[in-house]
């Protein structure tokens, strides 16, 4: 940096360390407008974009923020294309924030680019398209994992990749006979979805307490019975009571899958709404029971843009295709 822009950058740290986030924001941007390429101050207009942390604990943005970080973001990976944080940090806008998935695809793909042999873009491309409820692609991304030029995966993306491969594998058996394809309003599933709309979905809690764990209780009291009589006999009583309920979770995570087939259907509804900015959502559905549900786990700054889409009104084309890569 120059001098002056040192000294600008300085004072835009202090203020950062004030809690006077304006004033941090507004000289990081006397920053860039001096030095358009400084990928540093760039990332710290993304970063002091966001709410700070209350007490520890991570605020959620509003629309206005998270459009805000992910237009700075974009400034950096454009000047320091090789900042993986950023594009992590985008990544995570993109998705959770803003619900656009196209453009969290086209994200990672950039990403891909980059990090040709970092299976973290690979993994949250497929993460994207089990929403979308693109099988073929996931199927095809997946084959990529197992590349034997992919670098080798942490301990923390090895855990990732089992996640993501569970949830393809869960997905497509729920919808193996038929995959529900929201922007079609002749969809079979819309009636389904019509009839269990007053139907809250079951929590993965709930299941466990009151299914599996009732299950386990049982099984437990019968071996205690037969085998508990000594010290060896208790622990492996325990040992087996662990594996039970392991293993139980496991077989019944389909059936609570098959169970709220009708919540995910309208969470995947929600998502080709925020990725197309077009409408597919009938009005009977929209407000009730099970929408609303779906809708408390999407954040604030997705529940902003779907205000804006329901107010203008636009329905999806029904022949409306998620915009791939060019893969």
């Amino acid at each position: 940096m120059v001098k002056g822009v040192e000294e600008i950058w300085l004072a835009a740290l202090d203020s950062r360390e004030k809690g006077d986030f304006d004033e941090a924001i507004s000289l990081a941007k006397e920053v860039v407008e001096i030095e358009e390429e400084n990928a540093e101050a760039w990332m710290a207009i993304a970063m002091w974009s966001l709410p700070p942390p209350t007490r520890g604990k991570p605020i959620q943005p509003s629309l206005q923020q998270s459009a805000k970080s992910i237009s700075a973001l974009k400034k950096v990976i454009l000047h320091e294309p090789e900042n993986l944080e950023a594009w992590n940090f985008g990544g995570r806008i993109l998705l959770d924030h803003l619900g656009m998935l196209e453009d969290a695809l086209q994200w990672w793909e950039e990403c891909r680019v980059q990090f040709p042999k970092n299976v973290t873009p690979i993994l949250e491309q497929i993460a994207v398209l089990v929403r979308l409820g693109l099988y073929e692609e996931c199927a095809e991304r997946l084959v990529e994992l197992n590349d034997e030029g992919m670098d080798e995966p942490t301990s923390q993306q090895a855990m990732r990749m089992q996640g993501v491969k569970g949830m393809v594998d869960r997905a497509s058996k729920m919808e193996k006979e038929e995959i529900f394809k929201p922007q079609d309003p002749n969809h079979p599933r819309w009636e389904i979805i019509e009839k269990m709309k007053k139907v809250k979905p079951l929590s993965s809690t709930f299941w466990l307490v009151a299914f599996i764990a009732p299950i386990v209780f049982i099984f437990g009291s019968f071996a205690m019975t037969f085998l508990g009589g000594t010290m060896f006999g208790f622990i492996l009583v325990f040992l087996l009571i662990l594996a039970a309920f392991g293993i139980l979770t496991r077989l019944s995570m389909g059936l609570l899958q098959s169970r709220n087939r009708h919540a995910l259907d309208v969470d995947r509804a929600i998502d080709y709404e925020t990725s197309s900015g077009k409408l597919c959502i009938p009005e009977t559905i929209r407000g009730s029971v099970v929408y609303n549900s779906m809708l408390k786990n999407r954040s604030p700054a997705v529940i902003e843009r779907l205000e804006i889409l329901i107010d203008s009104g636009e329905k999806i084309n029904p022949k409306y295709q998620p915009k791939l890569p060019n893969w």
